[in-house]
């Protein structure tokens, strides 16, 4: 087998000599007028019936039939098939009609007409070989079906698959669509650092690397937060950034440590400003991107049409497992009631923590339909609003879909005073154990010490939007080249 795929190879770098030496090799062309895509031409029949017209694209199927041969060619757009004829487009370019291989990348001139069978075609009378292919493409009826070598390599996967080329066109069209709905709201688009000193603003582990030419440690950025409410202390009052974050943890369906966050900022609003703008958001992208507000992920249907549901972290527990901690007073009350449910917890938990962990455990699952989760414990929100009515808790909410959480959102917290207070609890975790509290950043504190208006803001996850609004069951089909383990040499 090895060695019959040894002189499919040859046979194609023979072909590609063959062509050198007749003057046509295709690697020194660089450009082609093409006037129109495949999906281009069938959409305007009527009015290019009989026209010339020249297409570009991957060569997907070729048979002949004494002389006349038939070629399906590929492009962004789909595919158009091209009609061959030795008395139209002479002996010697039929002959190499004749020696193209699957995968060779063509430019075509000719009359757009109707087959006898009904297709729309091209009678081709130019043909120029644009790009040899030297390596085949998989076998034609099984396609590419490994998922491990379709996400190592998705330039074969989008070839091979029209469904997975669309994926990654929706995902484009949903973050344009984000960013229309965002600067019709006169949002201000903006970029922040990557590289940063302080890794803060999430719950997660940090990439470590040294810049040398300052012989300091850094970190790649785990969140957009810190360095957006600074701008919003500058006076931009509604800021926004799509960028990759990065995070040291573990790969699976929902999770790749290389990611695309959304953040926005909003002066003088709060979170239940940050819930309508949610709300708005979905239902205009996905009317933009699908045409409807109604989605099927994995055969659930989700209406995001309707009002979406907005219930109290206390509640959700309480509906679900049946715990009310508004009845738990102290740590050892709410220590007793985990055993009681076979929670495991830590010893640095606290009363908030444990709660969480009742929220994980019971309620995630059951929230398929867009639901708002309210007023987070404030042991895990060390950068929210403290309710003014319940210093327990803070304005803090999660949207969950489907199971997942999609977004995060806070009443920001403005009050220097209290945040450095929070940050030292933090930091009081770090030594604990905790890897993934956030450390102290002077320079935010002394931002917030100039002065921070009241502030909305939230997070959105990038790639679970796109995973939900494109109907793909993994994190991986909806990048297109996600964090992979090397493959052994």
């Amino acid at each position: 087998m090895e060695n019959e795929l040894s002189q499919l190879l040859q046979v194609r770098r023979d072909k590609l000599k063959e062509l050198q030496s007749a003057g046509r090799d295709p690697f020194v062309i660089t450009k082609f007028n093409q006037t129109h895509k495949s999906q281009d031409i069938k959409d305007n029949y009527d009015e290019l019936e009989g026209k010339t017209v020249s297409v570009a694209g991957r060569v997907m199927s070729k048979r002949r039939m004494g002389k006349i041969g038939f070629s399906h060619l590929q492009d962004l757009s789909g595919q158009m098939q091209l009609v061959v004829k030795k008395n139209v487009i002479g002996e010697d370019e039929y002959e190499y009609f004749k020696k193209l291989d699957i995968g060779d990348i063509i430019g075509a001139e000719g009359e757009v007409f109707t087959t006898n069978a009904g297709e729309i075609s091209i009678s081709v009378t130019k043909m120029t070989i644009l790009s040899k292919s030297l390596l085949p493409l998989p076998e034609k009826f099984h396609g590419l079906s490994d998922t491990d070598v379709r996400y190592r390599q998705r330039y074969v996967d989008l070839i091979m698959n029209e469904d997975v080329k669309q994926t990654f066109i929706n995902r484009s069209k949903i973050i344009a669509a984000i960013r229309s709905y965002l600067n019709s709201q006169n949002f201000l688009e903006v970029e922040t650092p990557m590289l940063v000193s302080n890794a803060g603003g999430a719950a997660a582990r940090p990439f470590e690397t040294h810049f040398n030419a300052l012989d300091e440690d850094f970190k790649l950025r785990i969140s957009l937060e810190l360095y957006l409410k600074r701008l919003i202390v500058g006076g931009l009052e509604r800021v926004y950034e799509i960028g990759r974050v990065f995070r040291n943890e573990g790969l699976d369906t929902r999770h790749n440590p290389e990611f695309t966050l959304m953040e926005l900022y909003q002066a003088y609003t709060d979170y239940h400003g940050m819930m309508d703008l949610t709300e708005h958001l979905y239902r205009h992208v996905a009317q933009t991107v699908l045409g409807t507000t109604k989605i099927t992920y994995n055969g659930i249907e989700m209406d995001l049409g309707k009002p979406f549901e907005r219930i109290t972290m206390l509640d959700a527990v309480k509906k679900y497992s049946g715990v009310d901690f508004n009845e738990i007073n102290t740590l050892d009350e709410a220590r007793a009631v985990a055993k009681e449910h076979n929670i495991e917890y830590e010893e640095r938990h606290k009363k908030g923590d444990i709660l969480n962990l009742f929220f994980e455990e019971y309620v995630e699952e059951h929230l398929v339909q867009p639901t708002f989760v309210m007023d987070h414990p404030i042991e895990i929100s060390p950068l929210t609003k403290k309710k003014p009515e319940n210093s327990e808790y803070v304005e803090r909410f999660e949207l969950f879909m489907n199971g997942w959480e999609m977004a995060n959102a806070y009443s920001e917290l403005n009050d220097p005073i209290d945040q450095r207070e929070r940050f030292k609890a933090q930091e009081e975790q770090l030594a604990q154990g905790n890897e993934e509290a956030n450390t102290t950043d002077e320079d935010f504190l002394r931002a917030l010490e100039i002065g921070m208006p009241p502030t909305g803001g939230i997070g959105f996850g990038i790639d679970r939007m796109c995973m939900l609004l494109t109907d793909s069951p993994a994190i991986r089909d909806v990048l297109l080249f996600p964090t992979m383990k090397p493959l052994e040499k």
